[in-house]
């Protein structure tokens, strides 16, 4: 109802005498059939909160989740100047940060709608972000203090179990056989584009954090971390990457 009306919750209160027109009933009872159906509510009302911000989303785009507000957390802590946010999906990570430390922020996506709903983003909030359509690190030029990335890690073979893969996009989700398909990809590849001393930063599944610590360390990171979310799940890894003089 706030979304048809355009209403702060408060407002919802305070006017609730309003009677509704004809069409806002109509897409009221429509909004709530959908619900019924399963269809998530951010796709429903056209947008969801992360780190106090509104960002529009589609089915085009994942939708936003509070424990990828750890990655926003502890990039901040880092205060880089020249940063890249891989899989950027609606571009939550690359505005958030842009808004709050300026600098350098690009941000690729493989996908042309995902990077539409995340330019629509980086001019609701004013957000200087350079986008990119890229598989990966494949169009990407530069060097960065900070690689940051939520990619696709659900292994395939239980994805079509999971109530999220009816509604959102699976090239979002879809890991691989072992969800492991996208890291096996980053953290190779990311040691040419990373700053000496820079941070490679990623959300990850619950039970990865000790196959992804192996391939960081076969690859010659260091200081890697892994932090758990509220639940108590392995969500975010840290590693350094020192070149060597």
């Amino acid at each position: 109802m706030r979304a048809i009306l355009n209403f702060s919750e408060t407002d919802l209160f305070l006017r609730a005498e309003r009677e509704l027109t004809a069409e806002q009933e109509m897409d009221y009872l429509e909004y709530i059939a959908r619900r019924e159906n399963g269809e998530p509510m951010a796709y429903i009302i056209g947008q969801e909160a992360f780190y106090r911000r509104d960002f529009y989303v589609t089915p085009a785009v994942l939708i936003p989740r509070p424990e990828t507000e750890m990655l926003i957390d502890h990039a901040l802590k880092l205060k880089p100047e020249a940063i890249l946010d891989l899989c950027t999906g609606s571009g939550i990570l690359a505005i958030t940060i842009q808004k709050a430390l300026g600098g350098l922020v690009r941000a690729s996506d493989i996908s042309p709608d995902a990077l539409r709903v995340a330019r629509r983003n980086a001019d609701r909030h004013r957000a200087s972000v350079e986008l990119i359509q890229s598989d990966l690190f494949q169009h990407v030029t530069g060097r960065y203090d900070l690689i940051i990335s939520n990619p696709p890690y659900i292994d395939h073979n239980v994805l079509k179990e999971l109530e999220v893969a009816k509604y959102e996009p699976l090239v979002a989700l879809d890991g691989g056989q072992d969800g492991l398909k996208i890291y096996r990809r980053i953290i190779p590849q990311a040691k040419d584009f990373l700053n000496d001393n820079g941070t490679l930063l990623m959300e990850i599944g619950y039970d990865q954090a000790e196959a992804i610590r192996q391939m960081l360390e076969q690859n010659q990171y260091s200081d890697i971390e892994v932090w758990k979310d509220l639940s108590g799940f392995d969500r975010v890894v840290k590693a350094i990457y020192r070149r060597v003089s």
